[in-house]
């Protein structure tokens, strides 16, 4: 990858918080990461998701002010991509299996990541909504590595920075830094975000059924083909998982929070899974935080799970996903 392009793209808005977040100390940032109450608004504003939303269309309109979409396109067009679904797609390839093993891989943990059907989506996230503060000192690139030593297929990093406190940088650089396939984790409102995120270093992007239409969905679908990207099509309920179908996805992952009221039910995995079409791989998100929860969804087939808070607030975090793995 361009680092060099990827550094003159990333987001005015990120660099703007960025400037803004370094002068603090952890106490601060704790309050500046807004935390939500269980009905999933602060103080009786609207739900978090469209807050989410909102904040992220500011942030694009900003960031096409500075370089505008169809040099963003252009720029992430020029660094090709194999589109071929047999031997392009690396977020697919992993969560399938048929991505070799990164040889950074422990020792003790190898055998399982070569060998188990289930595959981990490991999360670097500093904070979160429902959360807040969840890691005061966050060194992002050594978290990484730790997935990578520990056998994830992918790593999952937040980009989003008023709610989540993450950075564009944060992706590009861990991007650089490992072997295993990384998802943009943000909340995708414009195709600039697409574009975005293959300038970054990204192999996947998040799309949220909540946030989009199936017309939208296929349309981001399309660019991510023509970037070599993989889509994430996130869901929460049966009519969603349907919307993902339709759109064509890939992958669909359904969340077990939901991120209207921060509620968690770790079946609603199993439950959603039989109204997937035969062949998409399938991704269990948030919640999983023992080797049994892991077990039920080995035994229900999905493809993969997404583990953020219970990994971060490991000290350990190659033993912690090899007991999470029981193997």
């Amino acid at each position: 990858m361009d680092i060099s392009s990827a550094e003159r793209i990333l987001s005015p808005a990120a660099k703007k918080y960025d400037s803004t977040m370094s002068g603090l100390n952890h106490g601060q940032i704790a309050e500046t990461s807004p935390r939500f109450n269980d009905a999933g608004n602060p103080a009786g504003s609207v739900n978090i998701l469209r807050q989410l939303a909102d904040e992220a269309k500011r942030r694009v309109a900003m960031a096409k002010r500075e370089h505008p979409l169809e040099e963003v396109r252009e720029r992430a067009l020029a660094l090709g991509a194999d589109r071929s679904l047999a031997t392009g797609f690396p977020f697919e390839q992993a969560l399938s299996g048929k991505r070799a093993v990164s040889s950074k891989v422990a020792p003790e943990n190898r055998e399982g990541a070569k060998t188990d059907s289930i595959h981990f989506i490991c999360e670097c996230k500093k904070a979160s909504p429902s959360k807040g503060l969840i890691a005061p000192e966050f060194p992002y690139l050594s978290i990484a590595k730790e997935y990578e030593r520990a056998g994830a297929a992918c790593i999952s990093v937040l980009t989003e920075p008023k709610w989540f406190l993450g950075k564009d940088v944060y992706l590009k650089e861990i991007a650089s830094e490992v072997d295993v396939p990384c998802i943009r984790k943000d909340f995708t409102v414009d195709e600039y975000m697409i574009y975005e995120a293959k300038l970054v270093g990204a192999a996947a992007v998040l799309l949220i059924c909540a946030l989009l239409d199936v017309d939208t969905m296929k349309r981001y679908i399309a660019i991510c083909d023509r970037l070599g990207l993989s889509a994430l099509v996130e869901a929460h309920n049966e009519a969603e998982v349907k919307m993902a179908a339709a759109a064509g996805a890939r992958i669909i992952g359904v969340n077990n929070r939901n991120l209207r009221d921060f509620t968690v039910d770790i079946h609603n995995s199993e439950r959603l899974k039989r109204f997937t079409p035969e062949g998409t791989l399938f991704v269990a998100e948030s919640g999983i935080r023992t080797a049994e929860d892991v077990q039920v969804l080995r035994d229900s087939g999905v493809s993969g799970i997404l583990i953020g808070e219970q990994l971060m607030r490991a000290e350990n975090k190659v033993e912690e996903l090899r007991r999470l793995r029981g193997r």
